[in-house]
């Protein structure tokens, strides 16, 4: 494989998508930004790349024990102080550790003396982390970063939806050789900044196991002080082997010998700290619809062996990141689902649009022509348009009724998102 240094613009890997929405939605309007994400998918980094296009600012992690001091002693304390005509930024990263820190914050931002931004990074969702009293609603936009996709490896720009699936309808994308070698990169390392830029075999296998403890021995016992912690390793283990397909609940509390409340509980936690996420069916008017059992995927895609359930992963994964960025920048309320009927067909997602059906998606690793399970689903939706995502480069427009069906490369496809 080529190496990342020739197929990534170098200049744009100091900027992530959700820089300008930060900057436009929160900054411009004087609210906080709080931004929340996987451990280690450049939270710090974009901390940092903000502080560096300013004139003054402070960088301030929960981990450091002398910012912990300063915090008890008083918020106020850490606000850098302004210099000339610019505003300083304040980046606050893991502050959501902290005892009753949403009433600090909010305490913080009520009180600024003279203009700050205040930029709020978090490793697990900030909203899980119920310690503090007082609301902040009204006072912050909240955004999600996601680790790189196929286009954030080459640049930084978003598309709006309708433009986005407009114009990859239109007319076939360039499907360039560095598009193609970036989705090879995301399916061998993962899309996670350490192994996916490093591109070592060992090393992604190294930094996967310190995240995966990371994750489960420090923050989940931070989120939740569970005592099982080990059992949840087991189940966190047993996720690689079942991505892609129905999770059963019942099926993994027999595997851990626990209740299903309990293992609900734990996938709820998994959720929160953005290990695994699961996605539902859509069944409102679709003809014998599966209604309750979820499909299961991870983050880190990287970490599932089955190359099936692994390019199903990462289409599911740039969909999710697609969904969270427009919901996040006020395109609309975007959700990810998918179609399943009880005969066992199924497409393998569902984009739903201020809950309306808005683009179904199938992800297939061979084969150019439209899955027969397009005929079993398109009569009972609204929208007249369906992507087929392909392993293989491609790009052809199929009938189906009188809906159109796209059957597109993954990396022509893709890139055309976030």
């Amino acid at each position: 494989m080529t190496k990342l240094t020739h197929v990534v613009n170098l200049d744009m890997m100091k900027h992530r998508s959700v820089e300008s929405s930060v900057e436009r939605f929160a900054f411009a309007g004087r609210k906080m930004a709080l931004v929340s994400g996987p451990r280690q998918c450049g939270k710090t980094t974009l901390g940092r790349a903000l502080l560096g296009r300013r004139d003054v600012g402070a960088y301030r992690n929960w981990d450091q024990r002398e910012f912990r001091r300063e915090w008890a002693q008083g918020p106020s304390a850490v606000v850098p102080k302004p210099e000339g005509a610019g505003i300083p930024l304040l980046v606050l990263d893991e502050i959501h550790k902290a005892h009753l820190w949403k009433r600090d914050l909010k305490g913080l931002y009520d009180t600024l003396e003279s203009p700050c931004d205040i930029l709020v990074t978090g490793s697990a969702r900030l909203d899980a982390y119920r310690k503090g009293g007082d609301s902040m609603l009204g006072r912050y936009f909240q955004f999600r970063l996601h680790p790189f996709s196929v286009r954030e490896m080459d640049r930084p720009d978003v598309r709006p939806p309708d433009d986005a699936i407009s114009d990859l309808f239109a007319c076939p994308p360039s499907g360039s050789r560095s598009a193609r070698e970036r989705l090879d990169a995301l399916l061998a390392y993962g899309p996670f900044p350490e192994p996916l830029f490093a591109q070592d075999a060992q090393n992604a296998r190294l930094w996967r196991r310190n995240h995966d403890v990371l994750v489960i021995r420090e923050d989940l016992r931070d989120l939740s002080r569970l005592p099982e912690l080990s059992r949840v390793e087991v189940l966190a283990a047993l996720l690689p082997g079942r991505v892609g397909s129905l999770f059963s609940q019942a099926a993994a509390a027999r595997d851990l010998e626990t209740s299903i409340p309990t293992i609900r509980r734990w996938m709820s936690h998994l959720s929160s700290l953005y290990y695994a996420f699961e996605i539902r069916p859509y069944s409102r008017n679709i003809a014998r619809s599966l209604k309750r059992e979820a499909k299961v995927f991870l983050w880190d895609y990287g970490a599932v062996r089955d190359d099936a359930a692994r390019f199903e992963n990462l289409v599911g994964s740039h969909l999710l990141k697609a969904c969270h960025h427009w919901t996040d920048t006020g395109e609309g309320l975007f959700e990810l689902s998918f179609l399943r009927n009880k005969e066992k067909r199924e497409i393998d997602f569902l984009i739903v649009r201020d809950g309306k059906p808005w683009l179904p998606v199938e992800a297939k690793t061979s084969g150019q022509e439209p899955s027969p399970n397009w005929a079993k689903f398109m009569p009972f939706l609204p929208c007249r348009r369906g992507l087929q995502i392909t392993r293989a480069p491609g790009w052809k427009i199929h009938a189906a009724g009188d809906a159109k069906i796209l059957v597109a490369g993954a990396a022509e496809a893709l890139d055309a998102l976030v």
